[in-house]
């Protein structure tokens, strides 16, 4: 039976579980929160008042906040592109409703257009940003389209998600925490909200992966020694402002991200070593020799990494985004 073949037999085997992931790691839409909870109402007399609130304490946010939180929102808008993604997985039939993984990534999706939809609203009320280039960006992230090195492959694609998760987790938390520092208590809220979200989706994610181990160790063991030997290309990795080519602003946005402290190189490498760690990778038997070469691989793999993040240098002075208002930089 070919690689192909017995991926399509795992995907089907877990597919009768799919009910008790949806159960156990998304929230129904009537209990969930959603953005109009966390923003100032529009039909109340204190509208104005709230929105001239956030407006004074954005002023204070520093600049490569700013230019964080944009990406962040930008990543988070470009949705379409991940959804599209996610639906051409080997076992996921797409024109199949009645498909369990079908039901796992549109019910996801709901829960993830909601990210982007109250970070939007913020960014347009806070006076901080340039929202027609924040737009166009967006735009050209959707269509540029991402090649994440995974293909249809199930289990490259779950390793992916596993670790973008928890790593947008990671980068809405710290946000939230900077908010909270500078007194902006609707986006403390907000992003804590977002962070507890990805937090789900991770557990569900590395869930899969850890049921696929049980199943298939060796493919598997594989799949993640050549999603971490290739590194893991994040969404942001394609943003580019107007007028620019593809895959030109990401080295200034990940350059702000570590200089405020949303997401780092040692952020990159924690998180490879948590999946290390809560997959077990040291316990797994049942490998084949090229597995097992594979599992040694994986074993050192952070602490190289920690050697080479360790030498990174961050430059002092950013780059000036047309995201951000130029006035509003400094």
């Amino acid at each position: 039976m070919s690689i192909q073949n017995i991926r399509l037999e795992v995907m089907q085997f877990l597919e009768k579980k799919i009910d008790t992931f949806v159960d156990d790691y998304l929230i129904p839409v009537e209990k969930i929160w959603q953005p109009t909870d966390l923003l100032p109402d529009s039909q109340s007399e204190n509208f104005f008042e709230e929105v001239k609130e956030i407006q004074e304490i954005a002023k204070d946010l520093p600049y490569d906040f700013w230019v964080a939180l944009v990406g962040d929102t930008i990543t988070e808008e470009a949705l379409p592109t991940y959804e599209s993604w996610l639906l051409n997985v080997e076992g996921v039939n797409p024109e199949d409703r009645t498909n369990g993984w079908n039901k796992w990534i549109r019910q996801w999706t709901g829960e993830e257009n909601r990210h982007g939809d109250v970070l939007n609203k913020y960014l347009y009320l806070s006076g901080r940003v340039n929202m027609r280039e924040v737009e166009m960006t967006t735009q050209h992230l959707i269509n540029d389209g991402f090649d994440i090195g995974t293909s249809n492959d199930p289990y490259k694609n779950f390793v992916y998600t596993s670790f973008q998760e928890l790593a947008t987790y990671v980068s809405h938390n710290r946000v939230a925490q900077i908010a909270r520092k500078y007194g902006d208590k609707k986006l403390h809220k907000m992003c804590n909200l977002i962070a507890g979200d990805e937090m789900r989706h991770h557990l569900a994610y590395s869930q899969f992966i850890t049921e696929i181990f049980k199943v298939d160790p060796s493919e598997m063991m594989l799949a993640f020694q050549h999603m971490m030997k290739h590194k893991i290309i994040m969404p942001a990795h394609f943003l580019r402002e107007s007028g620019q080519k593809i895959s030109t602003a990401f080295e200034q946005f990940s350059d702000s991200a570590q200089r405020i402290g949303v997401y780092t190189a040692v952020d990159y490498v924690d998180i490879m070593q948590k999946l290390i760690d809560k997959w077990e990778i040291d316990k797994i038997s049942g490998l084949t020799g090229e597995a097992e070469k594979a599992r040694d691989y994986l074993m050192k793999l952070p602490a190289r990494m920690t050697r080479v993040s360790e030498r990174l240098v961050i430059p002092e002075a950013g780059h000036i985004f047309k995201w951000v208002e130029p006035a509003l930089a400094r």
